[in-house]
């Protein structure tokens, strides 16, 4: 039986050399842990000597403190005979943090009916009225002044069909294979990370819907679970659904090569998805006005994320991204390639001359994707990038996959990828916006019983 520890114990280490703290009624000593907190020690110290169960749960999974700290760091349980009237007011949520949380949870109470849910756009709406500041910030934020991002949206709409009539379209036929994989339909979740951001359910709400839509969930370097709780999520006839998996490059080298041999121990994911379009953290001004450290606790490959010691803004974004290597170049894809078996696929290829250089070193495929307009302002629309392709090196469509994200919100909009000859499309934010449904949300997004992507590509 753990110890039991005395709340007024508990109150007498609230100090940086010091620092203990409650979650989930265990006690542990984060003294070590704190200067590695994403956007630094000072949300840490701030729990000191109090119990953080509130705001810690709102962006993690109860397991997580267990599997990161030592023997040494967890102290016991909390002696809740002991708690007094004094040490529970003491040990309150302070207002900046608890505040946000229990706004947080009362906003997404009053989302609106699933059933009033009925394109991807209605979750962006629904969560953007209902959602947390910080979480909008982070999942609807852009570059600089969101010129690329609205471009995604805008170009997609200026380009035409040219209707043939009298075909047979009785049975129109959506199922095709990505990267070897079957799927019910060419449209798979793009990786974003952080996904507690959307809801408590986080990549598990996403990884269960997507089996149960037969799609493929890429999951991100940066999300709330590991990558096995990710796979280990979805039921259990759903064991041996396929995945991806979206890498940034560490800087540190060993530890990119970790994740990579991780990977071989996980049958279910099928592809390595590697990141080339963020070679450095953009300027996201909504998301910089949102202090990081009132998130809680942030995951790069399993392990706390560190945000960069200085005094500039510094929203999730930054803290979670303060670990990418921006000295990665072409000649870095070999050894990427000595790691793992898994199919390479660059995820963020902007030009015909790069998609050529892609497909010259070996790459099973691309993803033409300006990263949702997070990555440099100014770049070109995916649909356009597409099109740059179709023109002027059309051969990559015939010898590698070729994948576009970006902007995508409907049916016309898949179609109109797959005329042009990519081979699926992701789609990003509705599916986060839909996890502050739980899995039922993702479901409801994302199954062939409900797919509003589906159901508008039929017809065609």
């Amino acid at each position: 039986m753990p110890p039991k520890v005395d709340a007024a114990v508990i109150a007498r280490h609230a100090s940086p050399d010091d620092c203990w703290v409650v979650v989930n009624g265990k006690v542990y000593d984060l003294t070590k842990f704190a200067p590695e907190h994403p956007g630094g020690a000072d949300i840490v110290y701030t729990w000191a000597g109090k119990d953080a169960s509130e705001i810690y749960n709102e962006f993690h999974t109860p397991q997580r403190i267990e599997r990161e700290l030592s023997a040494s760091e967890k102290l016991g349980e909390l002696d809740e005979s002991t708690i007094t009237e004094t040490w529970r007011q003491q040990a309150s949520a302070p207002p900046n943090a608890a505040t946000a949380a229990t706004a947080a949870t009362q906003e997404q109470r009053r989302l609106p009916p699933l059933d009033a849910i009925i394109n991807l756009r209605d979750f962006e709406e629904a969560f953007a009225t209902h959602g947390s500041a910080k979480s909008n910030a982070y999942i609807t934020g852009a570059s600089n002044d969101l010129l690329t991002l609205r471009a995604n949206a805008r170009d997609w709409q200026r380009l035409w069909f040219r209707p043939r009539i009298l075909r047979n379209v009785g049975h129109a036929k959506t199922e095709c294979t990505m990267l070897g994989q079957p799927v019910a339909i060419p449209v798979w979740i793009a990786p974003m990370g952080v996904a507690k951001t959307g809801g408590p359910d986080a990549e598990g709400a996403l990884a269960r819907g997507a089996a149960a839509a037969g799609i493929v969930h890429c999951v991100s370097t940066v999300a709330s679970l590991t990558l096995e709780e990710v796979v280990g999520s979805v039921p259990a006839d759903k064991q041996q659904h396929p995945f991806w998996f979206q890498l940034y490059v560490n800087h540190q080298r060993p530890k990119t090569e970790a994740v990579l041999h991780r990977l071989e121990a996980l049958p279910q994911v099928k592809a390595v998805l590697v990141t080339v379009d963020l070679p450095v953290i953009s300027k996201r001004e909504a998301d910089e006005r949102v202090r990081a450290s009132d998130l809680g606790p942030v995951l790069v490959d399993g392990k706390p994320a560190v945000g960069p010691k200085d005094n500039k803004p510094s929203g999730l974004a930054k803290t979670t991204g303060n670990f990418i290597d921006s000295t990665m170049t072409w000649e870095d894809l070999p050894w990427i390639r000595r790691c793992t078996k898994l199919p390479i696929v660059l995820k963020g290829v902007q030009s015909a001359a790069d998609a050529r250089k892609a497909l010259q070193m070996g790459c099973a495929g691309i993803v033409v994707s300006n990263h949702g307009g997070r990555a440099l302002d100014n770049a070109p629309s995916s649909i356009l990038v597409l099109l740059e392709l179709r023109r002027d090196c059309p051969e990559v469509f015939e010898k590698m996959e070729v994948y576009v994200d970006g902007g995508i919100r409907r049916g016309s909009d898949v179609l109109k990828a797959l005329c042009l000859g990519a081979r699926g499309v992701g789609i990003g934010r509705p599916f986060q916006c839909a996890i502050a449904y739980g899995t039922e949300g993702v479901e409801h997004c994302a199954s062939s019983k409900f797919q509003p992507v589906h159901q508008e590509f039929t017809p065609y």
